[in-house]
């Protein structure tokens, strides 16, 4: 079956202002590319109201169709792709668009655990579930640079334009902190961790380990408002938002995963950060900076090389490449170092195949993955849930496009937690990484401080 495709009038928060009726949702999501001048901020994409919803926990899956419930051990990344081969949607040949119906939701952190053998230290504190992927057979998109704005449906368009377009439900509470931001560790014990990793380092354990701490704060009322907030102080092409039930992620991610398109594989991972500075001339010579940086270029090498042997598992023979290494792009409150690798995928292979071969990404493992993922299990106290997973879609015609879910909040038990991490290399300095957790998460917490019930 093939959609219909119902063209409604553009501007440019169409898709913010016909998601708001929805956003109290269980399962209402959006994919924001935050409006700036950033060449990957193209597409909003909004859906509600799956088809199917596959949830994982503990290793098993629990996939819903209406009231039909089952539960597999099979893997998770396998059955996203059978139940997006059993949806019966069909790809409308030479559309523009890039998602018409199909997968979305959002790949945690720990899956990796049904990947990889890896030790279980860490606390898991946060009730999140490891995946939770809904099959939708309608969504809104906005294409920024067409300026046009689209209802892909696979049922009858009418019932949906007459919810997407009546009068949002009354507001909840407002968004707001109940307390304090705290962090899971002093600053001397991650001095005392970033030791500790210096060791493994030495020892030529890995040559690259990215460590994190978590902010985390009591709050209450809806944190669709407070999206909205941070999304228009951010300005992140890789935003997202994700309802389930009582909980929520909200992620303003300036980093692309992978993105799969007519069979060709693009990442583009992030290493390498310095703070943005109020004054032009020296915010310009803190790129420069960051751009001659022998450190960061290091260090981001190391994640491109580790990135071309992932995707080389599932590409055609030859075929990866490395187009960009070690660019300058500017962010709101952040200048980055970002590199593209690319490559095709083979014939016989699909878009989970990928995403499975370089999860999680290694930009927020470090490398070796594997040996550096058992060191963050017995250095960082929580597990990390959905923040560094990766959050996007797979369309029905085989289009993939996914963040890695960094710059990303979680919201559980009436708590947020921010988590904030770098990478580590041998001639990493202890003050200077501290710092830069501080800089990514002052992108994010002063703006909710500022949110008031």
């Amino acid at each position: 079956m093939q959609p219909q495709l119902t063209a409604l009038s553009y501007r440019p928060d169409a898709v913010l202002d016909y998601f708001t009726p929805l956003a109290g949702q269980p399962w209402a999501m959006l994919l924001h590319s935050g409006n700036s001048s950033h060449p990957d901020s193209r597409y909003d994409i909004m859906v509600a109201a799956p088809a199917v919803t596959l949830v994982t926990r503990d290793g098993v899956t629990e996939i819903c169709r209406g009231d039909d419930r089952e539960y597999r051990h099979d893997d998770p990344f396998a059955l996203v792709q059978q139940a997006l081969a059993a949806a019966s949607m069909t790809d409308l040949p030479n559309a523009s668009l890039p998602f018409l119906g199909g997968a979305l939701g959002y790949f945690g952190y720990d899956l990796a655990r049904g990947i990889e053998t890896l030790p279980a230290l860490a606390q898991q504190d946060v009730p999140l579930p490891e995946m939770a992927v809904g099959i939708y057979r309608w969504a809104v998109i906005a294409d920024h640079h067409r300026h046009t704005v689209t209802l892909v449906s696979y049922d009858d368009p009418a019932p949906l334009l007459s919810r997407l377009t009546a009068v949002p439900p009354p507001t909840s509470a407002p968004f707001h902190l109940l307390g304090p931001w705290r962090a899971n560790m002093s600053r001397a014990e991650y001095g005392e961790k970033f030791r500790q990793v210096q060791q493994h380092l030495l020892a030529g354990d890995c040559y690259q380990v990215c460590l994190a701490q978590r902010f985390s704060a009591p709050c209450d009322g809806d944190e669709w408002p407070a999206f909205r907030h941070l999304l228009a102080h951010n300005r992140a092409p890789f935003s997202a938002f994700i309802r389930l039930g009582d909980q929520a992620v909200m992620s303003l991610s300036p980093e692309r995963f992978l993105r799969l398109r007519t069979g060709e594989i693009q990442t583009r991972p992030i290493k390498g950060t310095l703070p943005r500075l109020a004054d032009a001339d020296a915010d310009r010579q803190q790129a420069t900076r960051l751009a001659a940086s022998a450190k960061d270029q290091a260090e981001n090498l190391m994640i491109v090389d580790l990135l071309r042997n992932d995707i080389g598992r599932v590409a055609q023979p030859g075929s990866v490449r490395v187009p960009s290494l070690f660019a300058i792009e500017t962010f709101t409150a952040v200048h980055h170092m970002v590199s593209t690798i690319t490559a095709t995928l083979a014939a016989d292979r699909t878009p989970c195949d990928l995403l499975r071969a370089c999860f999680p990404g290694g930009s927020i493992t470090g490398a070796p993955k594997v040996r550096a993922m058992e060191i963050i299990e017995r250095l960082e106290p929580q597990r990390r849930s959905a923040w560094c997973g990766s959050i996007g879609y797979v369309s029905c015609g085989g289009t993939m496009d996914t963040n890695i879910a960094i710059r990303t909040l979680l919201v559980a038990d009436q708590h947020i937690h921010c988590p904030v991490g770098g990478g580590l290399i041998a001639d990493s300095d202890e003050e200077a990484e501290y710092q830069e957790t501080l800089a990514k998460a002052a992108s994010l917490l002063p703006l909710l401080e500022q949110l008031h019930a």
